[in-house]
């Protein structure tokens, strides 16, 4: 840690609870079971008074059961409090189309449609009956609770010296004065700067082959969707490790 920033080497989680940190799943039902499925018996093999699981946003599209990771993640998150979700940028693009639809949009673009195909929605985008009829299908389809989950997603935590965000932050702000819109949406400004941050930042949003560990930041989004890779990144005091999940590509 210095004056400038905290490097990830002298990092340190909040003394007394251990962190699993999520990355984007993309509606791998899959691979989230499996991780989670990794992390009880990580607890069970090293138990720990007190932890949390974060997730990073973008739990929806491309994949092929987005409605399957809502679910899940809600029955998680009543059953423990300490299963902790904030949004991503798919998330808020959901809500988008349901409020608005259009053909022009992140959704209809992004892996919408296996989304509403998830609900059992098939939609046509490309025409205008098709996209109307679709979007009403959906909307009728989508559970109140899961309206609820997507509306009431947070753009960050923080948990001791780490920040947790779905995309990443804008350099030289505050973390407290963060755009909510940079929090799910940056990209290069964040990306290709290389000094230290107030916290080191773990994030998603840019798939890349392996986790990107560097000094200031941790990419955790694997492309899950694609790869079949899900990854997390482990924070226990000063220790940090990366646990992963396989399955089919």
């Amino acid at each position: 840690m210095t004056d400038q920033g905290v490097h990830f080497l002298d990092a340190k989680g909040p003394e007394g609870i251990r962190i699993y940190a999520i990355g984007d799943v993309h509606g791998r039902l899959d691979l989230l079971r499996k991780m989670h499925e990794a992390i009880a018996e990580d607890l069970s093999h090293h138990p720990h008074r007190d932890w949390r699981v974060i997730h990073l946003g973008d739990y929806v599209d491309r994949g092929p059961d987005s409605k399957g990771v809502a679910d899940f993640l809600i029955a998680a998150g009543k059953a423990d409090s300490r299963m902790q979700t904030i949004a991503g940028n798919h998330e808020i693009g959901f809500l988008e189309f349901l409020a608005r639809p259009s053909a022009e949009g992140l959704f209809a673009h992004n892996g919408g449609g296996e989304t509403a195909r998830s609900y059992g929605v098939a939609i046509d985008f490309w025409t205008p009956g098709g996209l109307r009829e679709g979007h009403a299908a959906l909307l009728d389809a989508v559970p109140d609770s899961h309206f609820a989950f997507y509306r009431g997603l947070g753009r960050h935590l923080s948990f001791g010296d780490f920040f947790f965000c779905h995309a990443g932050i804008k350099p030289g702000i505050a973390l407290d004065d963060q755009d909510p819109d940079d929090l799910i949406w940056i990209r290069w400004d964040f990306l290709n700067y290389s000094g230290l941050h107030p916290k080191v930042i773990v994030h998603g949003h840019t798939p890349e082959a392996d986790v990107e560990v560097l000094a200031n930041r941790v990419n955790l989004d694997t492309g899950a969707w694609k790869s079949g890779r899900l990854s997390a990144l482990v924070i226990d005091g000063p220790e940090k490790q990366i646990l992963a999940v396989v399955g089919d590509a």
